[in-house]
C-alpha cells in the first residue's frame, strides 16, 4: 500500500458533501440524476478511504415557483410540495445513491430556526427599503436590464417575461464583501472547478456587487416561507433559506455539537446555473455571520436532450424513472459518469443510452466476467482469492481523477483494463491449456477481474457487489448476465 498516501488522508478523516437542493416546483429530470450520481460517486469514494463521510441534498421548498406552480395544479402548497420533494427522494433511492440527510427546506422544527438564526446572526448588514426590480421566478432573482438578453429576457429561462415587483424589502449588504471574496477565490481558498467556472465567478465580482433583496412580502409569497425574524410581514428569501439547508441538515441552530463536526463543507456539487448563488451570495451570507466558508465548489454542466435544450414546450423533458425501473440504477449511473462530460454541457438520448449499454455493459463488463466464470466453472478448481482495497497503487490514477472529479476519465482508466484482459484472454487460449497451466491464467484473470470491479465500486456498486459475491471463491460459478442485451 501508499503509505504516503495514507498518511495524507489520514490527517482529515471526516468528509462532508453535498449535492444542490433542487426545486420541488414539477417532478425531477434526467438532469437531476447527474447531480446525485455524482455525489454518490465522491461520497463512495472517501469512505473506501477509510473516511468518515456525511453527503445531503434535500428539497428546495419555500421558492416562489413552487408556490405558483402548487396554484395552478389546485393542491394545498404543503401537499404539492410533499409529494413532489419526495418524488425527488425516491430518485436517489432508485438511482441506489446513499444520502445521509434529506433536509426539507418546510421543516419548521429544524430548518426554520436555523435560517432564523442565519438571519439574526448577519443583521449588522441587513436594512429595509422599497425597491422596484425586474424579478425572475426560475432563477427566484432581481435581474438588472443589463444582466439580461437582448429581448429582455433571463439567459437561463428565454422565452419568459420577468415580473417588475415593487415592495419593501429586506436587503442584504453584498456589495460590503466584494473584495474579500474575491481574495478568497483568486486564492483558492474558496476553490471552484473548473477553471472556467472560477473565472467566470471572477469576472461577476469584479464588474461590481449590488445589494440583493433578501425578503419577500407575505402577499406575493402567500405566506409560504421562513418568516424574517421580528416582521411578521414579511418571509425570507428563498436563496437565503436554501443554501442554509446545507446547515440546517447538520445540525445549524438546533445541534451545535452535530453541526461542529461536520461544518464546514468540503465540497458543494452543483450545476452552472447556480453558480452565483453559491460563489458569491453563499460565502458573503457567512462572512457577515462569521461562520466558516465551505472549501470546494464542483460545477457541472447541463443536459441537452436529442441535442436541444430541456423545455416544457418542446416536450423533451426527459424523465429518467421508467428507464430505472427497467433497466436499473448501475447502467443510467454508467451513462452520466462515463458519457458526459463533468465540466461542460453534455446530451442525453435513449439511442446513445441503449448503445452504451451493448457495447460497454453488456459486451464489454459482462460478457468478460461471463466468460472467465464459465472456464472457471467448466474445471471445478477452487480457488485463493486476494482482496483488492482502494488506497493499493494500481488505483492511483483513479483515485487522482475522482478528487478533480474526472468520472469519465477514471471509468476509462477502468475500461481499458477490461480491454485488456479481454485480449489477453485472446491471446492466451485458455480453453486449449493443460489443467496445470489453465489454472495459473484463471488465477491470473480471478485477480484482474476483482481489481476491476474493487475500481467499479465507486460508481457501479451494485454491480461490483455482485461481482465481488461470484468471484468470492473458492469455487467459481456462472450467474445469469449482468447486463443482457437490449435488443
Amino acid at each position: 500500500m501508499n503509505k504516503k498516501f495514507l498518511d495524507q488522508r489520514s490527517q482529515n478523516r471526516r468528509f462532508y458533501i453535498t449535492a444542490a437542493i433542487p426545486y420541488v416546483n414539477a417532478k425531477p429530470h434526467i438532469g437531476h440524476v447527474l447531480d446525485f450520481v455524482q455525489v454518490d460517486v465522491v461520497a463512495n469514494y472517501h469512505k473506501l478511504l477509510g473516511e468518515n463521510v456525511l453527503a445531503l441534498s434535500g428539497g428546495d421548498e419555500n421558492a416562489l415557483k413552487n408556490v405558483q406552480a402548487a396554484e395552478k395544479s389546485g393542491e394545498p402548497i404543503k401537499e404539492f410540495i410533499d409529494k413532489n420533494s419526495k418524488f425527488f427522494y425516491e430518485l436517489t433511492r432508485k438511482l441506489n445513491v446513499k444520502l445521509d440527510v434529506w433536509q426539507k427546506g418546510s421543516d419548521q422544527n429544524t430548518h426554520f430556526p436555523s435560517s432564523q438564526k442565519l438571519w439574526n446572526l448577519c443583521l449588522e448588514d441587513i436594512y429595509k427599503k422599497k425597491y422596484k426590480g425586474l424579478y425572475c421566478v426560475g432563477c427566484e432573482v432581481f435581474y438588472e436590464k443589463e444582466e439580461l438578453n437582448q429581448d429582455g429576457e433571463c439567459f437561463e429561462h428565454p422565452g419568459i417575461k420577468l415580473d417588475e415587483v415593487e415592495e419593501d424589502n429586506y436587503f442584504f449588504a453584498l456589495s460590503k464583501y466584494q473584495d474579500q471574496i474575491i481574495k478568497l477565490v483568486e486564492s483558492n481558498e474558496l476553490e471552484i472547478i473548473p477553471q472556467e467556472r472560477k473565472n467566470e465567478v471572477l469576472a461577476f465580482l469584479k464588474s461590481g456587487l449590488r445589494d440583493i433583496s433578501i425578503s419577500r412580502s407575505n402577499k406575493r409569497a402567500k405566506n409560504w416561507g421562513v418568516p424574517v425574524p421580528g416582521d411578521d410581514t414579511q418571509r425570507i428569501y428563498v436563496w437565503f433559506d436554501a443554501l442554509n439547508i446545507y446547515q440546517s441538515g447538520i445540525g445549524f441552530g438546533w445541534d451545535e455539537e452535530k453541526y461542529n463536526k461536520w461544518w464546514p463543507a468540503d465540497v458543494h456539487v452543483i450545476g452552472k446555473g447556480i453558480i452565483r448563488f453559491h460563489a458569491v451570495y453563499w460565502p458573503a451570507f457567512l462572512l457577515s455571520a462569521g461562520l466558516k466558508l465551505p472549501k470546494k465548489i464542483f460545477v457541472h454542466g447541463y443536459y441537452t436532450v436529442n441535442g436541444q435544450k430541456m423545455s416544457k414546450t418542446l416536450g423533451n423533458v426527459y424523465d429518467p424513472v421508467p428507464l430505472l425501473e427497467k433497466y436499473g440504477a448501475d447502467p443510467l449511473r454508467y451513462y452520466c459518469l462515463a458519457k458526459t462530460p463533468p465540466f461542460t454541457d453534455g446530451d442525453f438520448s435513449e439511442e446513445k443510452f441503449f448503445e452504451a449499454y451493448n457495447s460497454d455493459l453488456a459486451n464489454g463488463l459482462g460478457n468478460l466476467v461471463a466468460r472467465v466464470a464459465k472456464l472457471c466453472e467448466k474445471e471445478g478448481f477452487e480457488f485463493t482469492i486476494d482482496v483488492w482495497r482502494f488506497e493499493e497503487e494500481p488505483f492511483e490514477k483513479i483515485r487522482k481523477n475522482l478528487d478533480k472529479f474526472k468520472f469519465n476519465e477514471a471509468l476509462g482508466i477502468v475500461w481499458g483494463w477490461i480491454s485488456d484482459l479481454d485480449r489477453k484472454i485472446e491471446t492466451d487460449k485458455p480453453w486449449v491449456l493443460a489443467l496445470d497451466k489453465l489454472k495459473l491464467r484463471l488465477d491470473d484473470y480471478i485477480n484482474q477481474i476483482r481489481m476491476i470491479t474493487t475500481a467499479l465500486a465507486p460508481f457501479l456498486p451494485e454491480t461490483s457487489e455482485k461481482i465481488l459475491v461470484q468471484f468470492a471463491g473458492p469455487k467459481i460459478t456462472s450467474q445469469p448476465p449482468l447486463f443482457p442485451r437490449i435488443k
